[in-house]
């Protein structure tokens, strides 16, 4: 999907929730009559989308704000007038979202009055002093008001309505160019919203505004002129980004050097997906030794007090698009590994590097390479391609760099398909993708394709045919609509299933994701159900904001029905042999303990499920022999859970602690530092004497 909520590849909510909505912006105060544009720039300079700001003599602002990456993304007009504090008196958005959800929201504050509507939530509240509200779906035009009105502040906290506040720290500076124009930005890290600073490039002066924001490897946002500085503002703020890393990396890390005891724990073992009796697993320098009672002689390091806890191999989420930013909700959910299925390649590359250098908080990562076809539909990661000669450069760089498997997307051109998946399987590449355009699922796997990722992906299958474009939005409104009808009993479902079983064709659903296609504005997220109180206030709200146009309770009752099929279809899969593996393409972490949820509900048992995010998925990401068990020799990737989640699925979340090799980490501690409250406490370890 790559991915359906912006907000999912970064881990970033805050600026990803908004995305590309918070962005760029214009400081209204500022500047007299006049209108302002502004870039969004991808995959190296390639335009996705503007924003037009108009200040009228009045004050009042209008903003025109459209971004179109890989066939979607929203369309919104805003106005707005601020009052002396630089915060909203009034303020007003509507348009359609990213997947053609309606936008409705408005604001407005009287004196010490302030009320707010969205599609999500409405309320009041009495306001004394300053409080800036913060929009659920705004323009990036907010980024500039909140800039303006933070400077404002003395004591650099800005109350926001309706909860939290925001601080910000500056980072650097930097000195950008134009036709001969020079002027001093500077480098901000925003925190107080979402799990993890937001980084923007602001101009400088009383009421600073928004001139850059960057989002290394994807997004260039820019004022019109200036685009010339991107890159090297890229540069700086990544090295910036890199610096506050590490420091969260020594924060949070413990050594965990030498050997190490763990005592009285149940070992799940993998392979079979069976829990073992109370025993002990030692571990030293990052590998597992032994598996068995350890010797009485045994003169451990420090002595993990298990208590008859269960000790598990770390998770596999096999549908990721890593950013610098999402170890910490990966690791403090007991995902160790991730399998990248998407990215910028010099980003990625650069993150492999750190991560093994132990310099970042990240799970291990296994990368698919990327390639697409050229169209306007584009989704600009790793290769875009045009032709088979390309196709094939593309697949050579990627099988020289190590990747186990490469990744087809929606563009990719049908006529050189077949071709290049016989060449990446000559290099010994695996093979898995969207189905691209114009084509069946049915027609990939007879191509070759090794797996198939997303549902809907999936599905389409019963519901193209050669001139259905499933670049579009179809891609998700036809699944929504038509799987309602779908009979699963039907000879093409079952030929299908039958089909997939027998070439052991591998499906990453992806469904926890795909909850997106039923949800309603003001619902929670299903992806958060039952933790919503353990998640920062604004963080909760955002997760309440439809993604799908559903404009009445029957369209409603139809696509949840629909949603259900989709569910009932991977269980029936996986009951036929089809290999399955679990992804998320959302909200890192807690999107892949629900989607483990969601197999229990398809049929599977949670020892099954459990099976399937780390035995399974090791094999499939060739990784095995290194991890996906607790076997002595493999790396010590493994995770302590107070609880029993062979029993009940979701005890996954109650982890005391969480190892990557040598480094010991306990979730309670990195949810901490995330504004999550925790939901165990961090296991008992002893040092010795």
């Amino acid at each position: 999907m790559n991915s359906p909520r912006l907000k999912s590849t970064a881990g970033r909510v805050f600026a990803l929730a908004l995305l590309p909505s918070v962005l760029l912006g214009l400081s209204a105060s500022a500047l007299a009559a006049e209108t302002t544009r502004y870039l969004a720039l991808v995959d190296g300079g390639k335009q996705a989308g503007q924003q037009v700001v108009s200040r009228a003599d009045d004050g009042t602002v209008s903003v025109d704000y459209v971004f179109k990456d890989n066939g979607r993304g929203p369309e919104l007009k805003e106005t707005y007038t601020l009052a002396e504090d630089g915060t909203y008196r009034t303020y007003q958005v509507s348009g359609t979202s990213t997947f053609g959800a309606k936008v409705e929201e408005s604001f407005k504050r009287e004196g010490d009055k302030a009320s707010w509507k969205s599609k999500s939530d409405s309320g009041d509240a009495t306001v004394s002093g300053i409080g800036l509200y913060s929009p659920v779906g705004g323009t990036p035009a907010g980024m500039s008001v909140l800039l303006s009105a933070l400077a404002k502040r003395s004591d650099g906290k800005l109350p926001l309505l309706p909860n939290g506040t925001l601080s910000a720290e500056k980072l650097g500076q930097a000195q950008v160019t134009r036709d001969g124009k020079t002027q001093t930005v500077q480098l901000m890290a925003l925190t107080g919203q979402g799990f993890t600073p937001n980084f923007v490039w602001a101009t400088t002066g009383a009421q600073p505004r928004l001139f850059a924001y960057i989002f290394p490897g994807y997004l260039q946002l820019i004022e019109e002129g200036w685009q010339a500085n991107a890159n090297a503002l890229e540069t700086q703020q990544k090295a910036a980004e890199g610096k506050l890393l590490v420091d969260l990396s020594k924060k949070l890390g413990h050594s965990f050097a030498g050997t190490t005891l763990l005592h009285n724990v149940r070992v799940f073992d993998s392979e079979q997906a069976k829990l073992g009796e109370v025993t002990d697993v030692v571990i030293a320098d990052g590998k597992i030794v032994s598996v068995g009672k350890a010797d009485k002689n045994l003169k451990p390091a420090r002595t993990v007090d298990g208590g008859g806890k269960v000790l598990m191999p770390g998770l596999f989420d096999m549908h990721g698009h890593v950013s610098r930013w999402d170890g910490g909700l990966n690791i403090a959910t007991g995902v160790t590994t991730v399998r990248d299925m998407g990215n910028d390649n010099a980003t990625l590359q650069q993150m492999i590097a750190e991560i093994d250098n132990g310099t970042l908080m990240s799970p291990g990562v296994v990368p698919a390479g990327f390639i697409e076809g050229e169209s306007n539909y584009s989704a600009r990661n790793g290769f875009v391609i045009k032709n088979l000669d390309e196709a094939k450069k593309a697949v050579d760089w990627y099988a020289e760099h190590g990747y186990p498997q490469i990744k087809i997307y929606n563009s990719f051109p049908k006529a050189v398909l077949r071709d290049t998946v016989a060449y990446a399987h000559g290099k010994g590449l695996r093979v898995s993708g969207h189905v691209p355009a114009f084509l069946r699922a049915q027609d990939v796997v007879d191509q070759g394709f090794d797996e198939i990722q997303h549902i809907n992906q999936l599905m389409l299958n019963f519901f193209v045919d050669d001139k259905t474009d499933t670049r579009t939005l179809q891609r998700f409104y036809l699944v929504a609509d038509k799987t309602a009808d779908l009979d699963l009993d039907s000879k093409p479902v079952q030929d299908f299933i039958a089909t997939l079983a027998k070439k052991q064709i591998a499906i990453d659903p992806t469904l926890a994701t795909f909850e997106f296609l039923h949800q309603r504005d003001g619902e929670l997220s299903p992806i958060v159900v039952g933790i919503d109180d353990h998640l920062p206030p604004d963080v909760q709200r955002g997760r309440r904001s439809a993604e799908m146009n559903i404009p009445d309770d029957a369209t409603a009752a139809r696509y949840t029905k629909s949603y259900d099929k989709l569910v009932e279809f991977v269980g029936r899969a996986y009951k036929a042999g089809v290999p399955l593996l679990a992804g998320t393409d959302e909200l890192p972490g807690f999107t892949l303990q629900h989607e483990l949820a969601l197999y229990v509900r398809a049929g599977l048992t949670p020892s099954q499920a459990l099976q399937v995010a780390t035995w399974n998925a090791a094999k499939v990401a060739r990784v095995l022999d290194d991890r996906g068990s607790v076997t002595p020799g493999k790396r010590s990737d493994l995770i302590l859970v107070d609880g029993d989640p062979t029993k009940n699925i979701g005890d996954i979340r109650k982890l005391s602690l969480v190892l990557r090799g040598d480094t010991a980490y306990y979730p309670s501690e990195v949810f901490e530092a995330l504004g999550v409250k925790a939901f165990a406490t961090p296991a008992k370890v002893t040092a010795a004497k």
